[in-house]
């Protein structure tokens, strides 16, 4: 059986005046992510109305991929260790992607 593919899409809505450091930030987190070996991609994207609205969509291989992303130096620094603090909400969404 084939491992199924992972997608995570997260919203991540930052404090008002901490966008450029958190945008300095995620720069440094996805060019990690995407060197990691179960990585499929990593987009980040921005809302149009509201600038401090951030959506994460990250492809990874299987589950474990997306385990050790998670579980990976870079995420555990930069992205709990100092974008979170800087964020007034955060969503995540795990998905499979479904073949219709």
């Amino acid at each position: 059986m084939e491992k199924s593919r992972i997608h995570v899409i997260a919203k991540w809505t930052v404090k008002a005046g901490e966008l450029e450091t958190v945008l300095a930030l995620l720069s440094q987190v996805a060019k990690a992510s995407i060197e990691e070996e179960g990585n499929l991609f990593y987009k980040v994207q921005q809302d149009n109305t509201d600038p401090n609205i951030l959506l994460l969509f990250e492809g990874y291989k299987d589950e474990a991929a997306a385990a050790q992303h998670r579980n990976s130096s870079h995420f555990q620094t930069l992205v709990i260790g100092k974008i979170v603090p800087l964020l007034d909400a955060r969503e995540i969404n795990v998905t499979t992607p479904l073949t219709l």
